[in-house]
């Protein structure tokens, strides 16, 4: 039988997230702790040196007049998919990919001019720590809230009843690990949870786990969802599961 493998992403990544899994020999079980919806707001119609983005979906709910507007600037992301997204929605070139927001800011940093006006396409709910970093270089940033991820106030019975047939669960941020924790207590299966394997994306994602007494968790040697299934497949094969 294989592994089953809690997401606790938003449905739309989860299923993206869900065919890797399957393609490594594990049984994708969704358990969403947050959802996703479009804030309504569209870049300021002002000019900028480049445009940034650390999701994939900063680019779901663009306009169009915006993508054509904004499809002349410089462009740098973080992560693999953030650039898939771009191309997708008909940014053709992205100048550079780093692997997470703390390299695309010291990025960003490095090749740009001081004082360089800067359009990130951002999620309301977010650490703000890339704004702070160029903040700091010395570069202006208008961080425009394309989307919102909303937290769930709870499972419904059957992700619940799913969810406690989990054997491993898979951690992609600090907040949506915070979320899963609370909504797994809301659901009576907190001891489930803390034993859990968790495989997290970063030590950031790990600490809120390790905080309420999870004793099996993993961090992945980089921020890359690869990264992460290698971690939980690596960990699965240490304590003699499958795959």
């Amino acid at each position: 039988m294989s592994l089953r493998v809690a997401l606790m992403r938003p449905i739309e990544d989860a299923r993206r997230s869900a065919q890797v899994l399957r393609a490594r020999g594990f049984e994708p079980i969704f358990a969403p702790v947050m959802g996703l919806r479009a804030t309504g707001a569209q870049p300021p119609d002002e000019n900028f040196d480049a445009l940034l983005a650390t999701s994939a979906n900063a680019f779901a709910w663009l306009s169009a007049d915006a993508r054509a507007a904004l499809a002349g600037l410089k462009l740098y992301v973080a992560g693999e998919r953030t650039a898939a997204a771009a191309n997708a929605a008909g940014f053709v070139a992205v100048d550079a990919i780093a692997p997470d927001a703390a390299a695309l800011a010291a990025l960003v940093a490095a090749r740009l001019p001081r004082a360089s006006r800067l359009l990130y396409l951002a999620a309301r709910d977010r650490k703000g720590d890339l704004e702070a970093a160029l903040g700091a270089a010395g570069h202006r940033v208008v961080a425009t809230e394309i989307y919102v991820a909303e937290a769930r106030p709870a499972w419904s019975a059957a992700e619940a009843l799913a969810f406690s047939t989990c054997a491993a669960a898979l951690h992609y941020s600090r907040r949506s690990a915070q979320l899963a924790g609370n909504l797994a207590g809301r659901a009576g299966l907190g001891a489930h949870f803390r034993a859990l394997l968790h495989a997290c994306i970063s030590r950031d994602a790990a600490e809120p786990l390790q905080a309420i007494g999870a004793t099996r968790v993993v961090v992945a040697n980089g921020a890359k969802e690869s990264l992460l299934i290698e971690a939980l497949a690596s960990a699965t094969r240490r304590s003699g599961g499958a795959p």
